[in-house]
Protein backbone atom coordinates (compact mmCIF):
# COMPACT_ATOMS: atom_id res chain seq x y z
CA UNK A 1 0.00 0.00 0.00
CA UNK A 2 1.28 3.64 -0.97
CA UNK A 3 1.82 6.00 1.53
CA UNK A 4 0.51 9.06 1.06
CA UNK A 5 2.39 12.30 2.22
CA UNK A 6 1.05 14.91 4.58
CA UNK A 7 0.03 17.28 1.90
CA UNK A 8 -2.61 14.40 0.20
CA UNK A 9 -4.20 13.67 3.59
CA UNK A 10 -4.64 17.50 4.44
CA UNK A 11 -5.90 17.96 0.93
CA UNK A 12 -8.48 14.56 1.83
CA UNK A 13 -9.59 16.19 5.03
CA UNK A 14 -10.31 20.02 3.17
CA UNK A 15 -12.29 18.26 0.57
CA UNK A 16 -14.41 16.33 3.51
CA UNK A 17 -14.70 19.68 5.46
CA UNK A 18 -15.84 21.27 2.21
CA UNK A 19 -18.66 19.18 1.72
CA UNK A 20 -20.08 20.17 4.51
CA UNK A 21 -18.95 24.20 5.31
CA UNK A 22 -20.32 26.40 2.43
CA UNK A 23 -20.33 30.15 2.76
CA UNK A 24 -23.44 32.48 1.93
CA UNK A 25 -23.89 36.16 1.57
CA UNK A 26 -24.96 36.83 4.74
CA UNK A 27 -22.31 34.34 6.47
CA UNK A 28 -19.59 33.93 3.95
CA UNK A 29 -16.37 30.93 4.29
CA UNK A 30 -13.27 32.36 6.18
CA UNK A 31 -10.74 30.16 5.05
CA UNK A 32 -7.26 29.93 5.76
CA UNK A 33 -4.28 28.71 4.18
CA UNK A 34 -0.89 27.67 5.92
CA UNK A 35 2.15 27.50 4.27
CA UNK A 36 5.85 27.14 6.25
CA UNK A 37 6.26 30.66 5.62
CA UNK A 38 3.57 32.43 5.31
CA UNK A 39 -0.52 32.84 6.27
CA UNK A 40 -3.55 33.25 4.49
CA UNK A 41 -7.00 33.78 5.03
CA UNK A 42 -9.69 34.61 2.75
CA UNK A 43 -13.43 35.35 3.09
CA UNK A 44 -15.35 33.87 -0.11
CA UNK A 45 -19.25 33.82 -1.33
CA UNK A 46 -19.19 30.58 -2.47
CA UNK A 47 -22.81 31.53 -4.14
CA UNK A 48 -21.28 34.10 -6.05
CA UNK A 49 -17.97 32.66 -6.21
CA UNK A 50 -16.65 35.82 -5.00
CA UNK A 51 -13.59 36.83 -2.89
CA UNK A 52 -14.80 39.30 -0.46
CA UNK A 53 -11.71 40.30 1.69
CA UNK A 54 -8.56 38.86 2.08
CA UNK A 55 -5.13 38.81 4.18
CA UNK A 56 -1.66 37.82 4.03
CA UNK A 57 1.72 38.04 5.39
CA UNK A 58 2.89 38.84 1.72
CA UNK A 59 1.49 41.96 2.55
CA UNK A 60 4.07 44.90 3.17
CA UNK A 61 1.77 46.09 5.84
CA UNK A 62 0.94 42.64 7.53
CA UNK A 63 4.52 41.39 7.03
CA UNK A 64 7.10 41.08 10.12
CA UNK A 65 9.96 39.22 11.13
CA UNK A 66 8.59 36.25 9.38
CA UNK A 67 4.85 35.36 8.03
CA UNK A 68 5.06 31.45 10.00
CA UNK A 69 4.55 32.40 13.71
CA UNK A 70 1.56 32.85 15.51
CA UNK A 71 1.64 36.83 15.92
CA UNK A 72 1.63 36.62 12.08
CA UNK A 73 -1.56 34.77 12.43
CA UNK A 74 -2.86 37.28 14.72
CA UNK A 75 -2.00 40.31 12.58
CA UNK A 76 -3.73 38.85 9.98
CA UNK A 77 -6.60 38.06 11.63
CA UNK A 78 -6.85 41.25 12.79
CA UNK A 79 -6.78 42.48 9.57
CA UNK A 80 -9.26 40.28 8.15
CA UNK A 81 -11.84 41.19 10.54
CA UNK A 82 -11.46 44.69 9.87
CA UNK A 83 -12.06 44.15 6.33
CA UNK A 84 -15.17 42.13 6.74
CA UNK A 85 -16.08 44.63 9.28
CA UNK A 86 -15.74 47.33 6.77
CA UNK A 87 -17.61 45.30 4.06
CA UNK A 88 -20.53 44.76 5.78
CA UNK A 89 -20.14 41.15 7.08
CA UNK A 90 -20.05 40.34 10.70
CA UNK A 91 -20.73 36.33 10.74
CA UNK A 92 -18.73 34.08 9.02
CA UNK A 93 -18.20 30.25 8.62
CA UNK A 94 -14.93 28.86 9.59
CA UNK A 95 -12.87 27.02 7.29
CA UNK A 96 -9.88 25.14 8.88
CA UNK A 97 -8.79 23.74 5.64
CA UNK A 98 -7.71 20.79 6.68
CA UNK A 99 -5.33 21.82 9.39
CA UNK A 100 -5.59 20.99 13.32
CA UNK A 101 -7.05 23.65 14.65
CA UNK A 102 -4.00 24.44 16.89
CA UNK A 103 -1.38 27.01 16.90
CA UNK A 104 -1.47 29.71 13.85
CA UNK A 105 -4.92 28.38 12.93
CA UNK A 106 -6.36 28.86 16.36
CA UNK A 107 -4.34 32.08 16.92
CA UNK A 108 -6.13 33.72 13.52
CA UNK A 109 -9.47 32.98 14.38
CA UNK A 110 -8.99 34.00 17.88
CA UNK A 111 -7.59 37.09 16.55
CA UNK A 112 -11.03 37.09 13.50
CA UNK A 113 -13.18 37.18 16.73
CA UNK A 114 -11.50 39.74 19.03
CA UNK A 115 -11.67 41.78 16.06
CA UNK A 116 -15.25 41.54 15.65
CA UNK A 117 -15.99 38.70 13.58
CA UNK A 118 -19.10 36.24 15.10
CA UNK A 119 -19.23 38.10 18.29
CA UNK A 120 -21.28 35.70 19.96
CA UNK A 121 -18.85 33.23 19.41
CA UNK A 122 -16.42 34.71 22.07
CA UNK A 123 -19.35 35.14 24.13
CA UNK A 124 -20.06 31.59 24.59
CA UNK A 125 -16.08 30.45 24.73
CA UNK A 126 -16.21 33.33 27.81
CA UNK A 127 -19.00 31.38 29.20
CA UNK A 128 -17.65 28.32 28.88
CA UNK A 129 -14.45 28.99 30.54
CA UNK A 130 -16.50 30.48 33.17
CA UNK A 131 -18.03 27.49 34.02
CA UNK A 132 -14.91 25.22 33.76
CA UNK A 133 -13.61 27.82 36.24
CA UNK A 134 -16.25 27.41 38.71
CA UNK A 135 -16.33 23.66 38.37
CA UNK A 136 -12.70 23.22 39.17
CA UNK A 137 -13.04 25.53 42.41
CA UNK A 138 -15.70 22.88 43.65
CA UNK A 139 -13.69 20.01 42.78
CA UNK A 140 -11.17 21.73 44.69
CA UNK A 141 -13.21 22.39 47.56
CA UNK A 142 -14.62 19.28 47.49
CA UNK A 143 -10.87 17.55 48.04
CA UNK A 144 -10.16 19.95 50.52
CA UNK A 145 -13.04 18.84 52.34
CA UNK A 146 -11.78 14.87 52.60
Amino acid sequence: MAQKDRAEVRRAVHKRIRRKVSGSAERPRLTIYRSLNHIYAQIIDDVEGRTIAAASTTEKDLRGGTGGNIDAAVRVGRAIAERALSQGIEQVVFDRGGYRYHGRVKALADAAREGGLNKNELKVEAAEAGQQDEQQQQAAQAGQEQ
